[in-house]
């Protein structure tokens, strides 16, 4: 594969650590700010689906905030401000303590040695998670969805990556472990995917993923073969 490729790339969350890693340092915060979580969930449920955007960062935050507000009946301005305190930035120190999956260096090491450049794209914003990861550095391009205005799987926030890697997306492999927002968006634009996911017979469907792995090692090997 290594030659069809001038770049890989890769979602965050779920994909460079396990979910439940993160999950257990959540429970006090979840115990606490449940009303808040359970209403960002469902503002971004919509958000996810929506076909009318906002268009760019500033109208993102605010339409978050306003259906947030909604949910919760409270005032967009607090709610906003309160989601910035609590979960954007209140977040972030608990990756200090989130082991990565097995080999996530090593491998991002190869490819960047191969001569790939390194992309990477999450819904939230990744640049202070990625320091507390041990991997601040590591990534020729990172990428926040919400910058463009935008959650996953639609297309700007895939083709914004393209652009900062500088590379046509037939040229890129994207990474993730979620089908309806990584693998769909990816291959929505013309990229190559790979889908990550733990061994399970209760776990189907892989959106026609190019890839589909449980272990970095492997990804490491069919990439650079």
């Amino acid at each position: 594969m290594r030659e069809s490729l001038g770049a890989v790339a890769f979602d965050l969350d779920g994909t460079l650590y396990p979910n439940y890693r993160f999950y257990l340092q959540l429970v006090f915060f979840a115990l606490k700010e449940h009303r808040l979580l359970i209403a960002m969930g469902k503002a971004r449920d919509i958000l996810h689906s929506a076909v009318d955007k906002s268009g760019d960062a500033a109208g993102f935050y605010e339409l978050q905030a306003r259906l947030m507000a909604e949910i919760l009946k409270d005032d967009p301005d607090i709610v906003r401000e309160k989601t910035e305190k609590l979960i954007y930035r209140g977040w972030e120190p608990l990756f200090r303590n989130i082991k990565l999956y097995a080999h996530v260096k090593e491998s991002l090491a190869a490819m960047r040695d191969a001569g790939l450049k390194l992309g990477l794209l999450s819904d939230f914003p990744p640049e202070r998670k990625l320091e507390y990861l041990g991997l601040g550095g590591l990534f020729d391009a990172v990428f926040c969805s919400e910058a463009s205005g935008h959650l996953k799987p639609a297309p700007e926030p895939f083709l914004e990556l393209a652009k900062a890697l500088c590379e046509d997306t037939s040229r890129i492999l994207y990474v993730g472990n979620s089908v309806s927002y990584d693998i769909l968006g990816a291959k929505g634009v013309g990229m190559k995917t790979a889908l990550i996911r733990a061994p399970s017979p209760l776990r189907r469907g892989t959106g026609g993923a190019d890839i589909v792995f449980s272990r970095y090692r492997t990804l490491r090997n069919l990439v650079l073969s």
